[in-house]
């Protein structure tokens, strides 16, 4: 009767599995979805055709599946500029032979979940920012022939566990920053001669235990001690830039390995149980009752295997949109490590939330607020003036990969260094109570959406506004130009613009919250009613891509401020389509001036209606670049007040003002 049940549960799997007219696996279209979420920067846009209402993968890019259409047995991406985190979910794709991201900017840390990919061939990792260890549970990729992870960041030693690799031919490791020793040792002379041959693998250690190794390369990293004798008849290996104790090879200078001590390496001992054979009872008689239940067990079976066939076959016919698990439970979550880049922040202030607390009066002391966040003043203790964000989102919706894209941009915002931009001067992260903010540098004049809609008009003369004009220039050219890669406002308005005492301008990329928020598990989708996904487009892809959106941007800002129109009102419109009558007329072009200004230079307004007209062109091939705009800006708008004291009888109030 046992067997009889054994029986029904397996045709019971069978039939379901039959029943699902074949569809593709949910868990690796879901895992490569997870993929494409941790990538923050597509400019090829090359996973553009990533969709996740697709519930066959195979017609992706970089995607190949297996003959029947039914697993995914490759993953390759290279040469693709792809920004962000690799994935631990890649891991469920267990049917993987190949995983290549070969040059692309990936960063943070290998996963140690990629060990699970029990079928795969090829591991190329090689030529991106990965940091940390090599995880040593990559010891137990057993059929991989290939590894590389040439030209990372990696630190640590390299794992003993490599060893156990039985049919690695390629192991690439250059141009790291590994340390230790290389994990490989024989017993005997004669085992490293005949390595690959007729050697005992019993005694060998670490590497020499992979007896199909044909290269290895662990040049120009830190490694210390001496070149493992049955690595020297490999075809092709290479230690040269090391620290090794080798004449015949060319190593790194003893000033450069101080800064990497020698660490040991010890090669963990393999604990072998003694094979136990099980004794084999003789069958005992069953009772009555006993077997009753067995048959009872086997009719309830298969009951239900007929109404899971029948709901199987009625779910084929009706064809239901599958949909991406989006959220899971916090066991899963718990499972799913996602491993934070420390190397990433290292150089950033940290400020605790105690010591913003204090310095912003108890987070009393608002000063601007939206759905997304809030902005509080306040004072460091003996320090500056600082404005502090707080991200308005709640603690269930924070993801470990939200968390990844924070750092992401603090780091980014950090390496802005320039007189007309906010300067970035820390962040706080705390758990409890869930903490994320970042720390600016204050500007005490408040924003140049405040000067122009809401304070009075004559603070802002003429001279002012061209002053004002011209380092909003300067700092996007710094911004477009001189950073690699380059940084672009994610809402380029007035209210972007922060206003020091002297009225320089200052531009603050409070707006880069809501690429976090994007990604947030309450805004990354919806389930519509009839059970599709409804995706929201994100911003952080497009990141470093918007430079063109910038400039036109900064188009209507010029228009804004020497109009001191809104760029949208109510009753009149947009801004772009009430000015575009005047831009191009000299004779009515001083109706865009504000009202409230009593003078102003006719060429420099010339100059800036033309530079408009060029950042709005609909054709953008024809609009300038900021280096462009900077320099018709320098050359031709003089910001002295020796022109406004010749034209105008309220020239020295003015100057008054200016000063």
């Amino acid at each position: 009767m046992r067997p009889y049940i054994y029986f029904l549960l397996l045709f019971l799997g069978y039939g379901v599995s039959l029943a699902t007219c074949s569809f593709f696996p949910t868990n690796e279209v879901w895992a490569l979805i997870i993929f494409k979420e941790a990538i923050y920067e597509d400019p090829h846009l090359v996973l553009s055709n990533w969709n996740a209402l697709d519930a066959d993968p195979c017609n992706w890019f970089g995607i190949t599946c297996n003959p029947e259409r039914q697993h995914v047995t490759k993953i390759n991406i290279t040469g693709s500029s792809l920004k962000g985190f690799l994935a631990p979910e890649i891991g469920q794709i267990t049917n993987l032979l190949e995983l290549t991201l070969h040059d692309n900017n990936l960063i943070g840390t290998i996963p140690k979940e990629l060990g699970f990919l029990k079928s795969l061939k090829v591991l190329d990792l090689g030529m991106n920012q990965l940091t940390g260890p090599i995880p040593p549970e990559l010891g137990n990729l057993s059929g991989v022939t290939k590894l590389n992870l040439q030209s990372n960041r990696l630190t640590g030693s390299l794992p003993a566990e490599l060893g156990n690799l039985e049919n690695l031919q390629e192991l690439i490791l250059d141009r790291n920053k590994l340390q230790g020793t290389v994990p490989a040792a024989s017993n005997s002379a004669f085992s490293a001669k005949m390595h690959g041959m007729y050697a005992s693998r019993s005694n060998l250690t670490g590497l020499c235990r992979s007896s199909r190794l044909k290269v290895v390369d662990v040049s120009y990293n830190y490694l210390v001690g001496s070149i493992p004798k049955c690595l020297t008849n490999l075809p092709n290996a290479s230690f040269q830039g090391n620290c090794l104790r080798d004449k015949d090879v060319k190593q790194r200078p003893s000033t450069q390995c101080g800064a990497f001590p020698s660490k040991s390496h010890q090669v963990p001992k393999s604990k072998h149980r003694p094979t136990e054979d099980v004794p084999k009872h003789q069958k005992e008689s069953k009772p009555t009752w006993l077997l009753a239940l067995e048959i009872a067990t086997g009719i309830t079976v298969g009951s239900l295997f007929l109404v899971a066939l029948r709901t199987a076959f009625h779910r084929c016919n009706s064809k239901p949109a599958i949909i991406i698990p989006w959220k899971k439970s916090a066991s899963e979550k718990e499972q799913l490590a996602v491993y934070v880049d420390s190397e990433l922040l290292k150089d950033v202030t940290k400020y605790s939330r105690q010591e913003l607390e204090v310095a912003c009066e108890d987070f009393s002391n608002i000063i601007g607020s939206s759905l997304d966040s809030l902005v509080y003043k306040g004072t460091m203790k003996g320090g500056p003036e600082i404005a502090v964000i707080s991200l308005s989102i709640k603690e269930e919706h924070w993801t470990g990969y939200l968390e990844l894209y924070f750092q992401r941009e603090v780091a980014d915002l950090a390496r802005l260094n320039h007189d007309n931009v906010g300067k970035l001067l820390g962040y706080c992260r705390e758990i409890s109570p869930f903490t994320r903010m970042l720390v600016f540098e204050y500007a005490s004049n408040g924003t140049l959406h405040e000067h122009l809609h809401y304070g009075e008009g004559s603070q802002l003369s003429w001279t002012r506004r061209m002053r004002i004009i011209l380092g909003i220039a300067r700092g996007l050219k710094y911004l477009h130009a001189e950073l690699e890669p380059p940084f672009t406002i994610s809402e380029l308005n007035s209210s972007a613009v922060y206003l020091t005492e002297d009225f320089s301008p200052k531009l603050v990329d409070f707006e880069s919250w809501k690429t976090i928020i994007a990604r947030s598990e309450k805004n990354s989708g919806s389930i519509g009613s009839n059970g599709a996904m409804c995706l929201l487009p994100s911003s952080v892809e497009n990141r470093h891509l918007d430079i063109q959106g910038n400039i036109h941007a900064f188009g209507i800002l010029l228009l804004e401020i020497i109009s001191g129109r809104p760029p949208f009102c109510k009753d009149r419109g947009s801004l772009i389509d009430w000015a575009k009558d005047y831009l191009e007329l000299p004779e009515v072009m001083s109706h865009i001036v504000d009202p409230e200004l009593k003078h102003f230079t006719y060429d420099d307004l010339k100059l800036i209606c033309e530079i408009i007209s060029l950042c709005i062109h609909p054709d953008i091939s024809r609009r300038p670049s900021m280096q462009e705009i900077s320099l018709m800006l320098e050359s031709s708008i003089d910001t002295s007040v020796s022109i406004e004291l010749k034209s105008s009888s309220l020239a020295w109030a003015e100057l008054a003002l200016a000063s």
